[in-house]
């Protein structure tokens, strides 16, 4: 993960270059409360993450694993990864979490992200692991590795202590922002935003669902099949070939096709960025008998058209309202209000009084929800005091 790193004295990293040494180095940190885990990986070219390094730490050692060392067995590490008893510490875990699901087909158990964590805890949307750092410890930056190319090798020592400063670090964030949590009781808020984190269905790609990530407007559900139908096969010949889906083909190239239904070569070599080699090659032929098998399929088997939108619009200001609501409540709570309810929520909540939204639910409930509908039904006022909104009850 190319992510800023501290430059501060931390204990001299271990470089683990053989399965023996992970192995004895998994076996220790199996006896830790927790491990902060990071990864730097490369994906530029590739369409699967290439793991190149993970860096561990646990209380006491500091371990720089070379994923790519001759004859390394990465086993130890899955198996300390799978350990039910040593929590795992990420930041901002979702891109390591797709590695380790990809190599060992788990996600790692249980898990802390202190990017949540620390939105939770009141550190706005999305914070930075920069910001976090220097919030937290008081830490500066040392950005000097941030683009390395960790592929090649050897490594240099100033790479792997570059590595190793993330996790160590990591450990000091962690220890704070839990204590922060505890003092405030929201360590189950948490707990709640984890449990989403664990399903190994958010990390695998599959190639029959590529298409929605293109968002087609049409209601033409044949339209939307031939969609589908590319999208799918480019996901799947990125995959086989191992390139990023865009290199293989532009989304732009991938909607007109499914929309001019190239039937030979010539005419799909006409596609904007389609080459005349690719039209008239194998991944062509394919690509065109992907398209011709859609005429065969019944239009019950066909995508279903969006739903038609729902000529009842929320009221803009009423949204207005809602929103300055949401973020006067999150300042006061000091949480993200990214966390409690996203602007879809808000408009659903104008036009409904029992919509399902998470902010109805559970914390974000008492911190925000409660109010929302109150003030909806008019039992409270906004207002201003000095330099803060207030809540006037009615």
């Amino acid at each position: 993960m190319h992510r800023p790193h501290h430059s501060s004295a931390i204990p001299p990293p271990a470089l683990i270059a053989t399965t023996a040494a992970l192995e004895a180095f998994c076996r220790r940190l199996a006896a830790e409360a927790f491990v902060t885990v990071d990864t730097e990986f490369m994906r530029e070219r590739t369409y699967w993450p290439e793991l190149c390094v993970v860096q561990l730490a646990g209380d006491r050692e500091v371990g720089v694993i070379d994923a790519q060392a001759e004859d390394m067995d990465l086993t130890p590490l899955g198996e300390l990864l799978a350990n039910s008893t040593v929590l795992k510490v990420f930041h901002a875990a979702r891109q390591d979490i797709e590695i380790f699901v990809l190599r060992f087909g788990a996600v790692p158990i249980p898990l802390f992200d202190t990017q949540i964590a620390a939105m939770v805890a009141g550190f706005g949307d999305q914070v930075g692991y920069e910001a976090l750092v220097a919030g937290l410890t008081g830490g500066a930056i040392d950005k000097a590795h941030r683009f390395s190319d960790w592929s090649a090798r050897p490594l240099s020592p100033a790479q792997i202590a570059y590595a190793a400063a993330d996790v160590t670090h990591l450990r000091d964030v962690y220890r704070k922002l839990r204590a922060r949590l505890e003092e405030d009781g929201r360590l189950e808020w948490v707990a709640e935003e984890m449990a989403e984190l664990t399903d190994p269905a958010l990390y695998r790609a599959d190639p029959e669902m590529a298409w929605e990530r293109l968002r087609p407007r049409s209601g033409n559900r044949r339209f939307l099949a031939r969609v589908q139908a590319v999208a799918a096969w480019r996901e799947r010949e990125a995959q086989r070939i191992n390139i990023p889906r865009q290199r293989l083909m532009k989304d732009e190239a991938l909607m007109e096709i499914a929309a001019t239904v190239p039937s030979d070569a010539e005419s799909l070599a006409r596609i904007r960025s389609i080459t005349r080699g690719f039209a008239e090659g194998p991944m062509g032929e394919s690509l065109m008998e992907a398209l011709a098998a859609i005429i065969a399929v019944p239009d019950s088997a066909l995508p279903p058209a969006p739903p038609p939108r729902d000529p009842l619009r929320a009221s803009p200001a009423l949204v207005a309202l809602l929103k300055v609501l949401l973020s006067a409540k999150c300042e006061y709570h000091h949480v993200a209000p990214r966390l409690v309810a996203s602007t879809d929520d808000l408009e659903r909540l104008a036009l409904d009084d029992d919509p399902t939204i998470p902010a109805l639910h559970g914390w974000r409930r008492e911190v925000f929800g409660e109010d929302a509908l109150a003030l909806k039904q008019g039992r409270i006022a906004l207002g201003a005091d000095r330099r803060q909104v207030k809540l006037i009850r009615v």
